[in-house]
């Protein structure tokens, strides 16, 4: 039948967010239990700061606004597309959301430049792994691992409230 395969795909997506739900309320249950970020992500075979990154509830100390309320709540989507063409070699994808002060800064060379170096240094591409963002002011930043044959990236991608691409940076992964 046709469409089973993607039935499967459907709900082996169904289990990993209800699988993610149960991690991030066992995370809660531990914080509010008393254990520390490092004994959680010891347990989690991360740092302390990555467990914090992607569990944690951070207020922003100007405001004192939760900044895991996402100013742009569909961002996390949209670095997972964005990346995926970055990916693919598709520049002018890529650039589609930029504002005009990123369109006018990285043009589509640039983009194939800063690429090209990263497969010199860490290899090929193999995968994305868990995305997280947390909003701060105005904007929205996206946190994208990358996996390469010989090392890890974070790709950050920061949106507007608007939907547009503020900035983009490709940095040696987080611990």
């Amino acid at each position: 039948m046709p469409g089973e395969p993607l039935a499967v795909i459907g709900e082996a997506l169904r289990k990993v967010r209800d699988a993610e739900a149960a991690l991030r309320e066992a995370v809660d249950a531990a914080r509010a239990a008393g254990h520390t970020w490092q004994e959680i992500g010891d347990l989690l075979g991360t740092s302390r700061q990555a467990a914090f990154q992607r569990f944690g509830r951070p207020v922003d100390p100007a405001t004192g606004e939760s900044m895991a309320e996402l100013k742009l709540p569909d961002a996390i989507h949209r670095a997972e597309e964005l990346v995926a063409e970055l990916v693919g070699c598709q520049w002018h994808e890529v650039r589609r959301d930029f504002d005009d002060r990123m369109r006018e800064a990285v043009g589509e060379d640039e983009l194939r430049l800063a690429w090209a170096q990263v497969a010199g240094s860490v290899g090929r591409y193999e995968r994305m792994g868990e995305p997280y963002a947390r909003s701060t002011g105005d904007y929205t930043v996206v946190h994208m691992p990358l996996s390469f044959e010989a090392g890890d990236r974070t790709v950050l991608v920061t949106y507007r409230e608007d939907g547009q691409v503020a900035g983009l940076w490709i940095r040696p992964a987080e611990e």
